[in-house]
């Protein structure tokens, strides 16, 4: 990792904290989605309450670090809360499959993004990064156990996790801003 030197810009760990904290929260939000829907018995919400969980810690820790540093959460989170329950509950009320694709896109998308952050803070950061390469290896177990579960063999699944990874980027760089 490189170390900041005069003249480099700065990581924006305010925008780092907004943005993660925000995804971490849609990602409750689309689980508690799909849970809604496929209920408790089922081997597909057995997966996903698993993967809740995490999400749940996730986010407990990113609510933590923006109270420790003074950073304001994004004002889209009234938005975040109602569209990622219904990505959740519409994907799966298309089949488990299709939840597993919405898992699976999301995740990719979040992959990328917790890789750029990690290369963006160097090593400015060790707190925040150490929290974002654990972080970042559940997001890719979430990715891979939707992938073994059927995510490819969603109907449509080409656009619909083309138009949920397009979502995820918008969101992305609107919550690091709004």
């Amino acid at each position: 990792m490189s170390r900041w030197t005069p003249g480099d810009r700065k990581p924006d760990i305010a925008s780092m904290l907004r943005v993660n904290q925000a995804g971490e929260y849609g990602a409750t939000r689309i689980y508690a989605g799909q849970l809604a829907v496929l209920g408790r018995g089922t081997p597909a919400s057995h997966l996903v309450a698993r993967m809740a969980s995490q999400e749940e810690r996730h986010l407990k820790r990113f609510n933590e670090l923006m109270a420790e540093r003074r950073v304001r959460p994004t004002l889209l989170h009234p938005i975040w809360d109602i569209a990622g329950f219904a990505l959740g509950a519409a994907t799966a009320l298309m089949s488990e499959k299709a939840a597993m694709a919405c898992t699976e896109a999301v995740e990719t998308e979040i992959d990328k993004h917790y890789a750029d952050q990690l290369v963006e803070l160097g090593d400015s950061d060790p707190e925040l990064a150490a929290d974002i390469l654990v972080f970042q290896a559940d997001e890719l177990e979430h990715r891979n156990t939707a992938r073994e579960h059927g995510a490819a063999e969603a109907a449509g699944y080409p656009m619909l996790s083309a138009a949920i990874r397009a979502g995820c980027r918008a969101a992305i760089s609107l919550s690091k801003r709004i």
